[in-house]
């Protein structure tokens, strides 16, 4: 059997390879993986169904297969003989000693890469931010980071990073959520982004997420480290949504067994209305089921 397995390396990324040993790997365990040109460190993250359902719904840089149609179950990966996962990059061993040793060393070095990158982008008037930059284990390659409000014509930057570093350069722009998830933090709440710890992907979140659940619309209540709206405003939406349905909206003038009055505001937790008569006077809270009895007595049946 061969098994598919997810390797995660820093800033969070995660790749899929494939395990042909019968030695089973362990999580968190430190592998050799093959990649375009060369090879790389990274650490098991995910075995076996778990890893081949993940890689059957789609990430980034997995080839293994497409996302499929929402009414069929994820598609576990074809790992026969002949088949076109054979192309997939595989799990070369398992990392020895030596070989963490050195990833720690590339990672102590990659600030100060990440530095001179900074002086070369100032060096050529670039309007782009450098968030991070990243080695590949056996050095043929180097991946900078950047974010940037425009697209950059960064040709000459590689090249002179080039004979900087004499290896391969690869300048990725991310945007600002992509370079919180990279960078991890601490948010509002007191927590990890969920975005670098458990969020598999980075859905948009739009500003009429927060108006549904009547939350306040200043920027610094709702918006998260990287600047942009927070990632949970999306948890609880349908949950909201479907329970307001429930419920007449605000504004509206409804007839009750006291007459016409009009709703003020809903309580979806508490499964309350409060009302005030159309001529004025007091408020009154009632409970929605009660409500709802009242509107039927009342109204007359839609013919």
């Amino acid at each position: 059997m061969i098994d598919v397995v997810e390797v995660r390396f820093k800033g969070n990324r995660k790749e899929y390879f494939t395990w042909p040993a019968p030695e089973p790997l362990a999580l968190h365990e430190a592998v050799i993986v093959e990649v375009e040109r060369g090879e790389d460190l990274g650490r098991v993250s995910a075995l076996g169904p778990v890893a081949a359902k993940k890689c059957g719904t789609g990430c980034s840089g997995c080839s293994l297969a497409a996302p499929p149609p929402p009414a069929e179950p994820p598609r576990t990966p074809d790992l026969r003989p002949g088949s076109v996962t054979n192309a997939v990059p595989r799990i070369l061993r398992r990392a020895t000693p030596d070989d963490t040793t050195l990833a720690e060393r590339l990672h102590l070095d990659e600030e100060q890469v990440r530095r001179k990158v900074m002086d070369r982008v100032r060096q050529h008037s670039l309007p782009m931010k450098v968030s991070d930059a990243e080695w590949q284990w056996d050095k043929k390659k180097l991946t900078v980071y950047f974010t940037a409000e425009q697209r950059v014509d960064f040709r000459a930057l590689v090249r002179d990073l080039a004979s900087l570093f004499h290896t391969r350069i690869e300048l990725r722009q991310i945007g600002a959520r992509d370079e919180a998830k990279r960078l991890d933090g601490v948010g509002r709440c007191g927590r990890q982004y969920c975005c670098s710890s458990w969020l598999p992907e980075l859905r948009p979140v739009s500003l009429s997420l927060a108006k549904d659940q009547h939350l306040s619309l200043n920027p610094s209540q709702i918006s998260g480290g990287c600047g942009r709206l927070l990632c949970c405003l999306r948890y609880e939406h349908d949950f909201y949504v479907q329970t307001r349905k429930r419920f007449p909206k605000e504004g509206r003038v409804v007839r009750t067994a006291l007459g016409a009055e009009r709703v003020l505001a809903v309580d979806i937790f508490r499964e309350t209305v409060t009302l005030r008569g159309e001529g004025g006077g007091d408020t009154r809270v009632v409970a929605l089921d009660k409500l709802t009895t009242e509107m039927a007595r009342v109204e007359p049946p839609v013919a």
